[in-house]
């Protein structure tokens, strides 16, 4: 079967990369793709993810048996329901349901609704009004933009100062454009974040194994909150009674409630949760997307075939036997990402090391921001790089990944150097 993958980061560079290897998927394709991509897949730069027209027609140009949707901007615009009315067989929600991550505001009301375990929040329109609540509410909190920010609308404050200069930025100075024109100001929770995922086809699902983001730009969780900086699995704080309770008390009444109020949930449910020390999850948000990186390091563990699962997600025949249950023993993903990001950065700087950073056969190199210029990759983006390593425990992989990393070398990159670190001392 001929399966496209929307998308051209390195979380389709891995998405791409573990289809590939499926016995069931003769051709992957990929729109728009990237040069990196075209090394296990057939692209198509010319088709945009934005461009529904173009997609449904590939689609049926090249008879294609199953789409699955990378990023989150296009299920946020409804790209899935516009390939399902076209006939098109797809992994990913459907614009309503996409709410649980296009909107913080949505997905905290629906949690209220529904009594999942989150933080306390108020939700504002006006910048005057979120600065009085601050300032009313003095102290530790968490400011997010409503909509999508590329994974960089939220930030952690430690102080009413801090509150008031993220809530300037996101609502005065529009540094995430419209997704900043209203704000959730969330109590700051305590503990450890972990990501959990689960396939769901509106009424069953199968879980994945749980991963570890490191959403902070600097070492020891410092510096502003980026897209993700790296990430690794298993997550040793997620015994099995964690993890009963994250199915029991998160994704159960999730699946159930989205059912119950008219927006079935079909795709990849990604739960962002923090674990306090007494193993009580409560959840950060919902993306309705693979996590970039945790993706990159699940995929590395994965043993089983992705496929089936994918495919049985998006007929709504989901066999919850059918969950994966041979994975290696860990994985760690290094996020290699360009001087300046989160903020702004300098590209088309050139690329040295890839080669040398792939002679391990454990570690293979998932391209987030590179483009081919002369024969070379140059950088592309913030993150450039998802260096992503196998190994027999933790440690192991940590090393592996940094030893490729450090292999590549480009002006202003930079890396965060305690990937895993907390479950490596553990």
């Amino acid at each position: 079967m001929k399966t496209l993958i929307v998308g051209g980061g390195a979380r389709e560079h891995a998405l791409a990369w573990k289809l590939a290897q499926s016995e069931e998927v003769d051709t992957v394709l990929a729109a728009p793709g990237s040069e990196a991509i075209a090394a296990v897949a057939t692209c198509f730069p010319e088709i945009k993810e934005s461009d529904p027209t173009a997609l449904i027609a590939l689609c049926q140009r090249e008879n294609v048996g199953l789409v699955v949707i990378g990023p989150e901007n296009p299920l946020a615009e409804g790209l899935s329901d516009q390939l399902r009315n076209a006939g098109i067989v797809v992994f990913g929600p459907s614009q309503a349901a996409a709410q649980l991550e296009s909107s913080k505001a949505y997905a905290k009301r629906f949690m209220a609704r529904h009594s999942i375990p989150t933080a306390g929040f108020a939700e504002f329109f006006e910048l005057d009004d979120a600065l009085a609540y601050v300032r009313e509410h003095s102290g530790p909190c968490v400011v997010k933009a409503d909509g999508l920010a590329a994974g960089k609308g939220v930030t952690v404050c430690a102080n009413t100062a801090e509150a008031e200069r993220a809530l300037t930025e996101a609502m005065a100075e529009r540094r995430f454009g419209e997704a900043g024109s209203s704000v959730v100001i969330e109590e700051m929770l305590v503990g450890d974040e972990v990501s959990y995922y689960a396939i769901v086809d509106g009424e069953r699902y199968v879980t994945l194994a749980p991963a570890q983001d490191h959403k902070r730009a600097l070492d020891g969780d410092q510096g502003e909150n980026t897209g993700g900086m790296g990430a690794y699995s298993p997550v040793p704080l997620v015994t099995d009674t964690v993890e009963r309770r994250i199915i029991d008390e998160v994704v159960e009444p999730t699946v159930r409630g989205m059912a119950a109020e008219g927006t079935p949930f079909s795709g990849v449910l990604y739960v962002g949760l923090m674990v306090d020390p007494s193993g009580v999850p409560r959840v950060i948000e919902f993306n309705v997307r693979f996590g970039d990186p945790e993706i990159q390091a699940l995929v590395m563990r994965m043993e089983d075939d992705l496929f089936p699962l994918l495919y049985g997600a998006a007929c709504g025949k989901l066999d919850p036997r059918s969950a994966p249950n041979r994975w290696s023993e860990a994985a760690v993903c290094v996020v290699v990402a360009s001087g300046g990001y989160p903020r702004d950065y300098p590209t088309g700087i050139e690329i040295h090391g890839l080669d040398e950073a792939a002679e391990d056969s454990d570690v293979v190199v998932f391209h987030a921001g590179t483009r081919l210029e002369d024969g070379h990759f140059v950088t592309a983006g913030g993150r450039v790089l998802s260096v992503t390593a196998r190994g027999s425990n933790i440690a192991d992989a940590a090393r592996r990944a940094y030893r490729a990393a450090d292999r590549i070398r480009f002006e202003g990159a930079q890396l965060r150097r305690d990937i895993a670190g907390r479950a490596i001392s553990s």
